[in-house]
């Protein structure tokens, strides 16, 4: 194999590839990133047998083949090339070293065989849909952050999709929870996403695709099957295996009974939780929220740091006092981008709704704090 590639476009490809690999790895291969080059491009390739990105960048190749190196080494050798420098790659006979060539620097690698490289991209995918990358993006982002990251509960570590209906119209749905909080979003349903029952997209995959979903074009091809799901957009292909379980029955957990209502503004009331939980005990985070009428206090406490408090104005009359966790609360208000939020709660005990008043397809759930 032989070839000559533009610095940086070897680095933006490597960038996406090598963050797939983990940084420690008991079989040698699945530390390399696999490069296939053939007719003007070179195909990247890694994974860790449960997810895998495939990314195609144009090159110069005088000398077909494939093989695998490294993939932290070589993205670190590269990035620290001199910009619009021109890299030259080259295999030696027989396959065991790589020379990397850019200006007076000049780098060996050694090699591992490309046959060697596991594939998990390669099955049947029966379920076929697009959607636009703003439209993705905004599904990742209001339910992502509510995701588990307790290994022992692995089927809430990611983001539950499926065909769904609200009022009588036909939706995609996306639903995260960690069991403190639960994350909704709707939006309409694609063309072929009708037979999609249920899966949970894992959260390393969510994690690889939302770098990537910045850099996308407008369209994104997403695949899947009973045990895999594939994301295709300009040179990239994200392949990862789905969680292998059962999804909670989330609507039990969505209160139906709440009928105390009080709106604020998001920034204002963000704003508010931010300063007022700088006092809050470093564990908890935990913040009072006093409802008076039309005046909500927020208070925080710890008995190193003091007390804080801070009132914010509200419509709707109710008094209730029920305590929360602060960063729960940001997490949720950080996606409200319209200018009224709209509380609906029921007791101390109860989980509480919040949503956006200007902005139906979301909806968040959070559990109270004993405060």
């Amino acid at each position: 194999m032989k070839l000559s590639i533009e610095r940086e476009a070897l680095l933006r490809s490597l960038s996406h590839v090598q963050s797939v690999v983990e940084r420690r790895n008991t079989i040698p291969i699945l530390s390399n990133v696999r490069m296939t080059a053939s007719e003007g491009s070179l195909a990247l390739t890694t994974t860790d047998m449960d997810l895998e990105i495939n990314e195609s960048v144009a090159a110069t190749v005088s000398e077909e083949g494939g093989t695998t190196v490294p993939a932290h080494t070589l993205h670190d050798i590269v990035r620290k090339l001199p910009n619009d420098s021109t890299v030259e790659l080259v295999v030696n006979a027989e396959g065991t070293q790589m020379t990397v060539k850019a200006g007076r620097s000049q780098f060996k690698l050694s090699c591992l065989s490309a046959g060697d490289f596991p594939e998990i991209g390669a099955s049947d995918m029966p379920i076929s849909l697009s959607l636009p990358a703003g439209s993705l993006r905004d599904l990742i982002d209001r339910t992502r952050f509510a995701m588990s990251t307790e290994e022992t509960r692995y089927y809430l570590n990611g983001i539950y999709l499926h065909a769904s209906e609200k009022d009588g119209v036909a939706v995609l749905r996306a639903v995260a929870t960690d069991g403190h909080r639960l994350a909704l979003f709707d939006m309409p349903l694609p063309s072929g996403a009708e037979g999609l029952e249920g899966v949970i997209v894992p959260r390393k995959c969510i994690g690889e695709l939302r770098k990537l979903i910045d850099e996308a074009a407008d369209t994104i091809q997403i695949d899947l099957s009973e045990t895999k799901v594939r994301f295709s957009f300009d040179h990239v292909v994200l392949t990862s295996k789905l969680i292998d379980g059962t999804f909670p029955d989330y609507q039990r957990v969505i209160p139906e009974g709440n009928d105390k209502i009080v709106e604020v503004d998001p920034k204002v009331f963000s704003s508010a939780i931010d300063r007022v939980s700088t006092i809050s005990d470093g564990k908890s985070r935990a913040v009072k929220i006093a409802l008076n009428g039309k005046v909500m206090t927020l208070s925080a406490s710890s008995a190193e740091a003091g007390s804080a408090t801070e009132e914010v104005e509200i419509n709707g009359e109710t008094d209730i006092e029920i305590g929360f966790n602060a960063k729960y609360l940001l997490d949720i208000t950080s996606q409200i981008s319209g200018e009224g939020c709209r509380l609906t709660l029921a007791n101390p005990a109860a989980p509480t709704i919040i949503q956006d008043n200007g902005d139906p397809s979301s909806l968040y759930v959070l559990m109270p704090l004993r405060v």
